[in-house]
C-alpha cells in the first residue's frame, strides 16, 4: 500500500472516529440531563455487545494511529 492510500485510508478511519466521539458524547449528554435510563443497558447481551463496540473502536484507534506514525 503506498503513502498515498495509506493517509487516504487514515483519514477516513479518523473520520470515523470523530463520528463515534460525537455519538459517544451525545450519549454522555443524555445520560446526564436523565434523558436516557441507563438501566434498560444493564442486561448482559447489552453488556458484551458495548464490550464489544469499545474494542473495536480501541483497534480502529490504534490502526489509525499506527499509519499515521508511519506517514
Amino acid at each position: 500500500m503506498g503513502p498515498r492510500k495509506l493517509s487516504k485510508v487514515a483519514v477516513a478511519i479518523g473520520g470515523f472516529l470523530i463520528m463515534m466521539g460525537m455519538i459517544l458524547m451525545g450519549i454522555f449528554v443524555l445520560l446526564l440531563f436523565d434523558i436516557l435510563d441507563v438501566t434498560m443497558f444493564m442486561g448482559s447481551e447489552y453488556r458484551t455487545l458495548f464490550t464489544l463496540m469499545l474494542l473495536v473502536i480501541g483497534v480502529f484507534d490504534l490502526v489509525s494511529g499506527i499509519m499515521l506514525a508511519l506517514r
